[in-house]
Parts: C-alpha cells; structure tokens; sequence
C-alpha cells in the first residue's frame, strides 16, 4: 500500500488490488440513457482531465465507475455523480470534505452500498464525484 493525497484527502491505497479488480471489470452495465451518455462520455475520454489523471494513474478505465447517476438536468448539461471504489483506507476521516473545483466536486467516503462492485477488495473507499456533462447521444 502507498499513502498518497487524492484531491487533497489523504488516502493509502493498494494499487495492486484496485488495479487486479478493474481488469476485470466491464463498462458499467446501466442501460438506460443517462448512464449510456456518461459511458460515452467517459470512453470518449471527455471528462475534466484531473479525473483522467487519478483514473490512469490507479490504472482505472473511466467507463468502469462502480456508481453512476444523473442528478438533474440542467442549463450547461447534466449533473452527474459518479464514484469508483478504491482498495485502501482513508487516513483522516476530518479532511474527506467535499472539495469543489472548477469543474465539479470531489470527495471521499465510504459508501455501504456495494451496488457495482459487490466483491471489491476490503478495506475500501469511493472516489465520487459531482460534473456536469453535456449529452453526446443522438437518442
């Protein structure tokens, strides 16, 4: 495991395990046209960079989130939350704040709900995050 900062939230994470998980993974699975734009979205490699970066870095496919949702359409696009579960802990509990940026919100937590990775190494945490995002589907 190696410590490290995550958008300013320090973690230690087992970049071994993370990695071994999402190699084996798929896209996620939702079908529905919310989750279909931000797979293209993602697989288009259009989300704000500084999500790209930590996802290559962890050797994490942005199409592979293991939570994504529409939250509420809105003037600029759409807002999303999407999440991807990490092997390792959260070092400071106090310092896993929302972190808002210019292109969204960020934090990390720990999430119960196992829905999207049901047998993910444990210890965990989620990376979420909070965009807006245009529509790219033509449906």
């Amino acid at each position: 495991m190696i410590n490290r900062t995550l958008f300013g939230i320090p973690v230690k994470i087992d970049e071994a395990a993370t990695a071994r998980w999402y190699s084996k993974q798929e896209s996620w699975g939702c079908e529905c046209a919310d989750c279909r734009n931000f797979v293209a979205i993602a697989k288009q490699k259009d989300l704000p960079e500084q999500i790209h970066s930590v996802l290559s870095e962890l050797k994490i496919d942005a199409d592979k989130a293991t939570y994504v949702c529409e939250i509420i359409p809105k003037d600029d696009g759409h807002l999303y939350q999407f999440s991807y579960r990490i092997a390792g802990n959260i070092l400071n509990e106090d310092a896993a704040n929302s972190e808002k940026t210019e292109w969204g919100e960020i934090r990390c937590c720990h999430e119960l709900y196992p829905y999207g990775a049901p047998d993910f190494a444990t210890p965990h945490f989620d990376l979420e995050f909070w965009v807006t995002l245009p529509w790219v589907l033509d449906d």
